[in-house]
């Protein structure tokens, strides 16, 4: 999904929807740490009005800097910008699962992915799981398009079960011929409040290996230890949640014991490189 060589000019979306795929707002902080990085501007938009159920997803009133008041309306916003010394551009759709005529919705989506020249598509997802806090955030990265799959050495799904929006809209891209890589997040479900700054985190790291970009995310990097200490804290004071957090912890270090090598490690390599060559710019 990178540049291609040449400078040609390659366009990438990035969606998340807030809701059912979005455990803890990981996946939607995510796209709006990106939004603020990148100075996104917005390009378009998908009105409500035939999408959602308002006594369920419900429009919210706001004070104006002139002290009156304005109705914000559950709109899908739409965002272009260019990243800073790369040719690639990203188109970052953000908005909350509708409730009416799914279909609809994302060929309306896909429509406005044709008129801005999307290349690939990127959906970000956050689920809750029985994974520890205190162990790094696992994300799923899959791809049922063969060519691009292989070049990224990722995995078809082999999800079968009930899907939120992120789902529908990885099936139809691939239907409207858009490579698609779908990455998910896993959530503590102990721990599912918003925010939830490591899994945030976690899916940044993903999509700068996916794009080949370099993200400043010390200041996150920062809140995410922070949560992971108060949850400890949290966990000490109860000793019936203090034995499972060990059990998954027992668990997920017996199952992941060969990862600390090659690809992982050669990963944040990559990663640390592409941020000192940027800060020595």
């Amino acid at each position: 999904m990178r540049a291609a060589a040449g400078g040609q000019r390659v366009t990438v979306l990035l969606a998340a929807f807030e809701g059912w795929n979005d455990a803890g707002d990981a996946a939607s902080d995510a796209l709006k740490y990106l939004h603020h990085l990148w100075d996104a501007k917005r390009v378009g938009s998908i009105e409500p009005d035939e999408y959602y159920d308002f006594q369920f997803t419900r429009p919210e009133v706001r004070l104006t800097s002139t002290g009156g008041h304005k109705i914000k309306w559950p709109v899908t916003k739409i965002a272009k910008a260019s990243v800073p010394g790369s040719s690639l551009d990203v188109v970052l759709v953000h908005g909350i699962e509708p409730s009416y005529r799914w279909r609809a919705y994302t060929a309306e989506l896909l429509a406005k992915a044709a008129e801005l020249n999307v290349d690939y598509v990127v959906l970000v997802g956050a689920l809750l799981a029985d994974v520890p806090h205190s162990r790094p955030i696992p994300v799923t990265a899959t791809c049922d398009d063969e060519q691009l799959a292989t070049s990224l050495n990722l995995e078809t799904s082999q999800y079968e079960g009930p899907i939120g929006i992120v789902g529908v809209l990885n099936e139809v891209a691939l239907l409207a011929g858009l490579p698609t890589v779908s990455l998910w997040a896993a959530v503590p479900h102990y721990v599912a409040q918003a925010p939830s700054p490591k899994a945030e985190l976690a899916l940044l790291n993903k999509i700068e290996d996916y794009l080949g970009v370099s993200l400043p995310t010390a200041e996150l990097a920062e809140d995410a230890s922070a949560w992971e200490r108060g949850v400890n804290d949290l966990a000490t004071e109860d000793a019936e949640i203090a034995a499972y957090v060990q059990q998954l912890e027992e668990a997920k270090d017996t199952a992941e014991l060969p990862e600390a090598t090659g690809e992982s490690i050669a990963q944040e390599f990559e990663r640390y490189l592409r941020r000192r060559g940027n800060e020595q710019q």
